[in-house]
């Protein structure tokens, strides 16, 4: 009689929440977490792990190109159009912090718009600024003499930088997290995980029936060909002089 019970109350609990994040959407979330964490530790071995560092930083930029794409072409709240908000959102939003009680937002509240917009950016820096630096003892990036020491010296100054805003970044995204979860009783990691939010905080027209897998599917594939070509198939390749 209690195992009825209780399951029947799961399964109440379950009807109860709604879809909001695809599965495309939190599979790059989690991917970019442990990809962050790894480059980070792979950046710090002195020159031991350089090879799998730069492997990392094009994964990592293939992630980052992926949820351009799917920000575009992907469900609901994943899209861009729901990340830019207006000034006048932002600071209504700032004065509800004073409340204990959360505004409800089915996706992104305005700061954790903001708070995506930065990561990208600074990731996309970081990534790409990767593909023309030189460490002079072990390795170099693929392109990396093919633009001007100007350009170099700028590519350089930009991937050492953005990292260290990027982990910055990262400490407060952690921060916010906690302070949602223990100030404010909002739970933003488990939504991240399984895609569903309660029922009561989101309208019908708020939840999404389905991930668009296959779409995901071919926007991978795209995405991977194209880092293929950036990284293999188009890089310049040395001149062999013969005396």
């Amino acid at each position: 009689m209690f195992s009825t019970l209780l399951l029947n109350k799961k399964q109440n609990m379950a009807s109860n929440k709604k879809l909001v994040w695809d599965l495309p959407l939190r599979l790059f979330h989690w991917l970019f977490a442990v990809s962050i964490l790894a480059s980070w530790y792979t950046a710090e071995q002195e020159g031991e792990l350089i090879e799998l560092h730069m492997q990392l930083g094009y994964f990592i930029l293939g992630l980052v190109i992926f949820r351009l794409v799917w920000g575009v072409v992907g469900t609901k709240h994943s899209r861009f159009e729901h990340f830019f908000p207006k000034p006048s959102t932002i600071y209504i939003y700032l004065k509800t912090l004073r409340h204990t009680e959360e505004s409800k937002h089915a996706g992104h509240n305005p700061l954790g718009s903001l708070m995506v917009i930065l990561m990208i950016t600074l990731i996309l820096l970081q990534a790409v600024s990767g593909l023309f630096v030189n460490d002079d003892i072990f390795s170099s990036g693929p392109y990396y003499g093919v633009v001007s020491k100007g350009v170099e010296q700028a590519m350089m100054f930009i991937h050492h930088n953005a990292f260290d805003l990027m982990i910055a970044a990262i400490g407060l995204h952690i921060s916010t997290i906690f302070y949602y979860r223990f100030h404010r009783k909002v739970d933003l990691i488990t939504p991240m995980i399984n895609g569903k939010k309660p029922a009561i905080e989101i309208s019908k027209d708020d939840e999404i029936s389905h991930s668009k897998i296959i779409a995901a599917i071919i926007v991978t594939i795209a995405v991977t060909a194209f880092i293929y070509w950036l990284v293999v198939l188009n890089i310049p390749m040395e001149e062999e002089y013969f005396y």
